[in-house]
């Protein structure tokens, strides 16, 4: 597929350098991206031209110098898809094997000797259709979009770009987070050497606008916002997203994390991607989706961002059947809010039920497919027993504001009633 070019910042020191810069504008005043100076096959035509990226704005100002001058690895199917292919030395003779349900009789239609897409056009294509029928009128589009491995991809690759490393020599950028929130914003900051600032949430799990946007440094390059939180199940209402955003006290990327927010009645940050160019939306195939299995993420964001994203990633992060399976998901939306309707009805049905428990000291309002409660005491001893005889929660007790506190996912039916009789019994025995 053809691959949008990549637009260095650093300034040409070579000829060859400037000859390509001028190749970009020359292309450019006619109305044309810039292109490559080799043949594709008329299937490139389907890649869109990224004729909107500029070599200026918010990327071009924070992110790392040397992957400002990247020159991404180019892959085969960058530049043909079709066709007797001998440019990328797979094997023609076929997969060793295939998945399961495709073994009798044999079906290998998606060509598994072959490798993926590079940019998952479909997918993209997909996402936004249905995104934008949300918002009514979105105006989302394919080079908004990154598709990975997960949103966990996404994190890493974000703090990889923008952030310097240097924090155990007193130096690097920094990430900054709201705690209790979730844990792989830290993991990946300290993989990377980037330093964590951090402004807690308040006790109802309310961002703390002031306090974040007094914290903040030039060291800052991004804040993570987690909407709905994990694991406070709680939405962050888009105004609170406007005002950082709109603040000149903060110059980085704002990073919302919507894993859950399909489960959430408060509209999604995508609808602000258009308006800001310094808001990045994550989001996922794992929750709503039921698809945690095939491991896709999604990045949406503005378009000089998202172009250095793949610029960094690997040539062919995403595999044809976590491609061939998210496609499917995305063009079968009504089987997701059928679940979602599902997921929200026994949500209730469980909250009132813990609410009805002596032990039980709140139930805290969820966004999310899951609940948060407190219990009186031994909160971590009761997720142990109760984990040891077969049902598994999670206990949160150490996360700031989340004393004695368990989560729990919101099941099926009957996994729910087996939840909470186990709970019951569990509680009365270790209470004694």
């Amino acid at each position: 597929m053809y691959h949008p070019p990549f637009v260095s910042i650093k300034p040409p020191t070579t000829l060859h350098s400037l000859f390509l810069l001028l190749v970009f504008l020359t292309a450019r005043i006619q109305g044309h991206p810039s292109h490559p100076a080799t043949a594709t096959s008329s299937t490139m035509s389907e890649e869109k031209k990224d004729s909107e990226l500029s070599p200026v704005g918010i990327a071009a100002k924070l992110a790392r110098p040397n992957i400002l001058s990247l020159h991404p690895y180019r892959c085969a199917r960058d530049d043909y898809s079709s066709g007797v292919l001998l440019d990328a030395n797979e094997n023609a003779y076929g997969p060793t094997s295939l998945p399961s349900n495709s073994l009798n009789p044999p079906d290998n239609g998606m060509e598994l000797e072959r490798y993926p897409c590079p940019y998952q056009l479909g997918i993209k294509q997909l996402l936004c259709e249905y995104r934008n029928k949300q918002s009514n009128g979105g105006t989302l589009r394919e080079e908004n979009v990154f598709v990975g491995v997960g949103s966990d991809e996404a994190i890493d690759l974000l703090i990889r770009i923008f952030c310097t490393p240097g924090a155990t020599t007193g130096g690097g950028d920094a990430i900054m987070v709201t705690p209790p929130t979730y844990g792989m914003y830290k993991v990946c900051a300290n993989v990377n050497d980037v330093e964590i600032q951090a402004v807690p949430l308040t006790p109802d799990f309310d961002v703390r606008i002031p306090e974040v946007l007094n914290a903040v440094t030039p060291k800052t390059k991004l804040l993570f916002l987690c909407s709905p939180g994990n694991p406070t199940a709680k939405s962050i209402p888009l105004s609170t997203i406007r005002t950082i955003a709109s603040s000149p006290a903060y110059n980085g990327l704002i990073i919302v994390d919507e894993a859950y927010v399909d489960f959430s009645s408060t509209p999604s940050a995508c609808s602000l991607v258009s308006e800001y160019n310094n808001i990045v939306v994550l989001q996922t195939l794992s929750k709503a989706f039921g698809m945690a299995g095939i491991r896709c993420g999604f990045a949406i964001g503005p378009p000089d961002v998202i172009q250095l994203m793949n610029n960094v990633k690997a040539p062919y992060n995403v595999n044809k059947l976590t491609s061939d399976a998210a496609t499917n998901a995305l063009k079968k939306t009504e089987v997701l809010e059928k679940h979602v309707k599902s997921v929200l009805d026994q949500r209730e049905v469980v909250a009132k039920q813990l609410e009805g428990l002596e032990f039980v000291e709140k139930v805290y309002p969820s966004d999310s497919n899951f609940l948060l409660f407190r219990v009186k005491q031994k909160a971590n001893e009761l997720y142990k027993t109760m984990a040891d005889r077969g049902v598994v929660s999670r206990f949160r007790g150490n996360e700031l504001h989340c004393n004695e506190c368990i989560r729990v996912t919101i099941g099926l039916p009957e996994e729910n009633a087996k939840f909470l009789e186990l709970l019951k019994a569990t509680y009365a025995e270790i209470a004694e």
